[in-house]
């Protein structure tokens, strides 16, 4: 894809909650794909200085992180400065950091909604203005991590659905308003990684989802990655949420 891959003006990659899980796979795959990488994290600083001493053993200066927590505007602000302060360019935002727990509709408080929405939907849409004219300078992409339940609900985690919802709303929308300098798409994982909330999910409940995909079986972090890849590749592409689910949604209609 770039074979030059020290060159000055290979494309740079703005991964959010990359140190971990399907962040980590993403930074990964586009690395090796060409990308220069800024790596953001919030709490798993060791996770990120790891990874990216791994991928920098590879490629030299490949690789930088910075550390932002999303829930607050300032420091998204200044994540999106820093970020286009390190090579002077962004080519492709990955909106992937997310917060999931259960909200039984009686305990939803406050702080869950602000957790989830500001995690999920609201720190994508500020990075997305920020990052805006230098996406658009470089003819680039945002690719946003929704999920493939957010259009159809799931008990006991309402605000969680509502953001991530709100956040494919956005991926049409930005793509409609951003066109045609800046492709906007979203991928929309299903059972990729159990979630790792306290209590988890039960073994029947594991059972049930993986019955309930055309595929039977879960999907892993490398695939949401490769869609990731295509997306930010394929130019005649926008406005559109790709689902990596396994055909769970054929079981939905």
């Amino acid at each position: 894809m770039h074979k030059n891959r020290n060159n000055p003006e290979s494309p740079v990659a703005l991964v959010t909650g990359a140190a971990l899980r399907i962040g980590a796979a993403i930074v990964t795959r586009v690395h090796a794909a060409g990308y220069r990488v800024v790596l953001h994290y919030h709490r798993s600083e060791s996770a990120a200085l790891a990874l990216a001493s791994t991928l920098n053993a590879q490629r030299p200066d490949s690789v930088r992180i910075l550390p932002a927590d999303l829930l607050d505007k300032t420091a998204v602000m200044a994540l999106a400065q820093q970020a286009l302060d390190q090579w002077q360019r962004v080519d492709l935002l990955v909106n992937n950091a997310s917060m999931f727990y259960p909200t039984p509709l009686q305990s939803i408080t406050s702080k869950d909604w602000d957790n989830l929405s500001g995690s999920n939907a609201v720190a994508p849409l500020w990075l997305a203005q920020q990052l805006a004219p230098a996406l658009s300078a470089s003819q680039g992409c945002i690719v946003n991590i929704t999920d493939s339940t957010a259009e159809l609900g799931v008990g006991k985690f309402t605000p969680y659905t509502m953001a991530k919802a709100a956040l494919s709303n956005m991926t049409r929308s930005l793509a409609r308003e951003l066109a045609p300098t800046v492709r906007v798409n979203a991928v929309a994982p299903g059972v990729i990684l159990w979630p790792e909330y306290a209590g988890g999910i039960s073994e029947e409940e594991k059972t049930q989802r993986l019955n309930n995909t055309a595929l039977g079986c879960a999907g892993t972090a490398a695939d949401i990655a490769e869609a990731v890849l295509f997306l930010a590749s394929a130019s005649y592409i926008t406005g559109q949420v790709l689902r990596v689910d396994g055909g769970a949604a054929l079981y939905h209609h």
